[in-house]
């Protein structure tokens, strides 16, 4: 352990104002607090070894802000102005206000009605979204630990000040820029700011001025993970100011997209290419048509608005945001809602196996000696031998092991209350052994060794030949086991990894963690998703076997973290598809496995509780720890399970994929019914005396229709669409596009002709049968394309969505007949309209769904795996640092 004694700044540093204080720190900056002595650091920041008093912190969190890179705070308006970013809105508003101007009132104030009725149905979903967001984010609260008023204590990452002693321990992320005054046997891992996997080593001395960011050894900085060890350092930067705080905030407040909102922009972008060659081309026929240039570029205009998405990122938010709600009553919290698309996306769960796989209530069986009978002097040894603290006979913040040996009612407590612990060399997942330098009340002094079984023995001398045999008889039979061993220490005072070695063998404690009754159905139910389970575990191969086994899940080839050792990355790789069981690895290992199996090319979700499980978590796709998780684990986690039970992973996969089936039913409606509507009045406009509709009359169409489709959110999904993650094809919408439009144009084109031979149609009445016609079968075709099964009959529509859909098409049929007919530009309709539109809706659907049977009759393989561009893990870690309050 290196170790720096902190004194007391000298007297003018405790005179320095606030103001020169607050220059002081904001000149210090990491780079030059890592080439100064620890003295010289705690001097110009006015701190002593027992840290700063509650006041003083207050007094500096008031000056600097808090220790945040973002706010999470939802605000209306950000949210209105996303509303209003769209040039083709804007552009139709400026030319509405324009033509308001110029006579055409009635028409301009109609359709800046419609515009601000559309804005504010945008408005009002995405700011809901966006608070429901905001709350999920305040009931996950990071913490730190602290040093103020000469006593440790948890204040939230953002109460962080420059000045702070701040406390780190494997697993952690680093709070703040620290300069460390004390380190034992601490690494960190600083690929999110270096890019080099290998952790860097941390010492307290200083380093040449001028050293690089990966060489700073002497500093912790804001972001890395600890991944050894543990440390005490002084905050030098906190939030912007450090520089992790600095590249994420060089990267934009926007996190980058993930591949569900690139799949959106995508079609996006597809739709608006469309709309701007119909815009342009329709502009251009109408005015070589002689007609007015202004009616030209509004009804132009509102036919790119008709084909453009509008309520899109309303209709996504909408579904986030309650698919959170139900998460949050199936016991599942979500940090941030983009987690849920990714829960949809998992293909590959790697996961513990106690209290998972397992019941998690780990029971002390028995204490064997080496020979394989009863041993109490073993359990007395092991009882001894542990870096927890003994308090009044009970073990206080131990692991479950040494909790169980301590409680178990045979335990010898008054007797392990004779020995007095003089050394400890604590437990660590590299050594996987604990070791203590004890003391008896007689005075005889004993190296005690507890851990692996294997790691044990291998430290053993003349090892008895039924050892070997007996160890290999628990594991078979699903036990966990911990070996103990000893040695004469005669006059030792100090205790070293070294004493490890030269052991005498003393005897096995036997645990037993059974399987979890429930899991064999969740992971029968997860296997039905398309979700391949694998097990992580510090246990013995042969006992993670055992329990798989039991549970019905298919043990596969076995892995062990030496093997693992003896591998390269590739040759990892080509070992993951046949492998299930992954045991005896450390932290590293399996934050390695992690990242293999995610280069791969699957989505790739990690579910611990520990805090060896923290480096695992952060480089998963989606890491998951559970309510009763160590708080590092729940820090480093983006999904927390409320109950842990595998279960209730699975329902957050289900959701996952519901939303973004959802999803694609507004898409596919966008390519199909209205892209076709659309291109029908484009083509339309050039043979027709007139325009087919009016460009109020798009507009309202267009607003009928989107907001029919705003409980989309609420539809159900059938089971065979979640069977398997999907991901946003561009190609396949395009193909749908090309197939349904047509269909939809089709049926446009047959009333055309009806109203123009049939009725005999003038233009008035002609707009109002095409408004009414346009508006019903693009808003009742979704119940087609909602299934991929028969709709009605063998997949049912949710109420909300049925009522909101035939409401559309019933104020679309009433509107002609009202008082606000004249105003629209509607005429009443006559009755024989209505039975050719039954019969045309009929038609039309039955087409539809014989299309959709043709188009979906061979299952597409999951597009590719999504693509990590450049920030995406800052961006991630940045939420780690964000606060809803200044």
């Amino acid at each position: 352990m290196t170790h720096i004694r902190t004194p007391a700044p000298p007297s003018v540093s405790a005179k320095l104002t606030g103001s020169q204080r607050k220059a002081g720190i904001e000149q210090l900056g990491v780079l030059n607090a890592g080439a100064m002595p620890t003295e010289t650091v705690l001097s110009a920041l006015a701190v002593t070894d027992a840290g700063l008093s509650t006041q003083e912190a207050d007094r500096r969190r008031h000056r600097f802000g808090a220790n945040a890179i973002r706010s999470h705070r939802a605000r209306m308006l950000p949210v209105l102005l996303r509303q209003l970013r769209s040039p083709l809105l804007l552009l139709l508003a400026t030319t509405a206000t324009a033509s308001f101007f110029l006579g055409q009132r009635t028409d301009a104030v109609i359709i800046g009605i419609i515009l601000a009725t559309s804005v504010g149905l945008g408005l009002f979903n995405e700011y809901r979204a966006e608070r429901a967001a905001e709350a999920m984010h305040d009931r996950i609260q990071h913490l730190a630990t602290v040093i103020r008023d000469g006593t440790a204590r948890s204040v939230a990452v953002a109460d962080v000040v420059p000045g702070d002693l701040v406390e780190v321990r494997l697993g952690q992320l680093v709070p703040a820029d620290l300069r460390l005054l004390t380190t034992t046997a601490m690494q960190c891992d600083e690929s999110v700011l270096t890019g080099e996997s290998m952790p860097v080593e941390k010492s307290v001395e200083p380093v040449p001025a001028g050293t690089t960011l990966a060489e700073l050894t002497g500093c912790a900085l804001m972001g890395t993970v600890v991944s050894a060890g543990q440390g005490r350092g002084v905050v030098v930067s906190t939030g912007g100011s450090t520089v992790f705080g600095r590249l994420a905030l060089g990267l934009g407040k926007r996190q980058p997209d993930t591949a569900f909102q690139t799949g959106l922009r995508q079609f996006s972008m597809l739709l608006v290419g469309v709309a701007a060659v119909l815009t342009i081309g329709i502009f251009a026929v109408n005015v070589g048509l002689h007609r007015p240039i202004l009616t030209a570029l509004l009804f132009s205009l509102a036919i790119a608005v008709g084909i453009s998405p509008q309520l899109l990122p309303a209709v996504v938010s909408t579904s986030l945001a309650a698919g959170s709600r139900r998460l949050a009553r199936r016991k599942v919290l979500v940090k941030r809602l983009v987690c849920i698309e990714d829960l949809g996306d998992i293909e590959v769960l790697f996961t513990d196996k106690t209290g998972t796989l397992t019941e998690g209530r780990i029971e002390f069986m028995r204490a064997l000696g080496p020979a394989g009978t009863a041993s109490d002097e073993t359990l007395l040894l092991g009882m001894v031998c542990t870096d927890a603290t003994v308090r009044d006979g009970s073990v206080v913040d131990g692991n479950p092991l040494d909790t169980a040996l301590w409680h178990t009612p045979t335990a010898p407590r008054e007797s392990a209350g004779r020995y007095s612990t003089i050394a400890v060399l604590p437990f660590d997942h590299r050594r996987r052994l604990v070791t203590v330098l004890t003391e008896d009340d007689r005075g005889n002094r004993l190296v005690i060794t507890k851990g692996a079984p294997e790691t044990v023995l291998a430290h053993c001398a003349d090892l008895p030949d039924a050892a070997k045999a007996l160890l290999d008889n628990e594991f078979q039979a699903g036990h966990r086991i911990v070996a103990v061993a000893t040695r004469p220490a005669t006059g030792q005072d100090t205790l070293g990894v070294d004493d490890e070695t030269g052991l005498r063998l003393h005897g096995f404690l036997v645990f037993l963690d059974p399987p979890k009754s429930s899991a064999r159905a969740a992971l029968a139910r997860l296997a039905g998703l398309g979700v391949a389970v694998k097990v992580i575990t510090g246990d013995n191969p042969a006992v993670a076997a055992h329990v798989c086994a039991e549970l019905g899940l298919p043990a596969g080839a076995a892995l062990t973290g030496p093997e693992i050792d003896r591998l390269d990355d590739r040759q990892l790789s080509e070992c993951l598809s046949t492998t299930t069981i992954f045991a005896r690895v450390d932290p590293e290992q399996k934050a390695r496995i992690v990242r293999a199996q995610r280069a791969s090319g699957v989505d790739v979700a990690f579910l611990g509780d520990g805090v060896n499980d923290a480096l695992a978590l952060h480089a998963a796709d989606v890491g998951i720890s559970v309510d009763s998780a160590t708080d590092v684990a729940k820090d480093a986690a983006d999904v927390v399970l409320l109950e842990q039970d595998l279960q209730v992973l699975a329902d957050g996969v289900v959701e996952g994929r519901r939303i973004f089936a959802n999803t694609m039913k507004y898409v596919l409606m966008g390519t199909s019914s209205n892209f076709g509507n659309m291109f029908s009045a484009a083509g339309a406009s050039v043979f027709l005396p007139f325009l087919p509709m009016l460009p109020s009359q798009i507009l309202l169409n267009n607003l009928l229709y989107d907001a029919s489709q705003l409980a989309i959110p609420t539809d159900s999904v059938d089971p065979e669409q979640l069977t398997r993650p999907a991901r946003w094809d561009i190609g396949l919408i395009r193909r749908f596009m090309l197939v349904f439009g047509p269909i939809s144009s089709l049926f446009d084109f047959a009333t055309f002709g009806i109203m123009l031979w049939v009725f005999h149609a003038g233009e008035s009445l002609f707009h109002t049968g095409w408004f009414v016609e346009s508006l019903a079968t693009q808003t009742l075709v979704l119940f087609v394309i909602r299934t991929r099964r028969s709709p009605f009959f063998r997949s049912h529509p949710s109420v909300p969505l049925l009522v909101s859909a035939l409401a559309a098409v019933t104020i679309g049929a009433v509107l002609p007949a009202t008082p606000l007919a004249r105003d629209l530009g509607f005429s009443p309709l006559p009755g024989g309209f209505f039975v050719a539109l039954v019969v045309m809706i009929g038609i039309y659907l039955a087409l539809a769904e014989i299309g959709k049977h043709f188009f979906f009759r061979i299952p597409k393989p999951v597009a590719p795996q999504r693509v990590r561009i450049p920030g995406h893990r800052i961006h991630r870690r940045a939420a780690h640092f964000t606060t809803g309050r200044s």
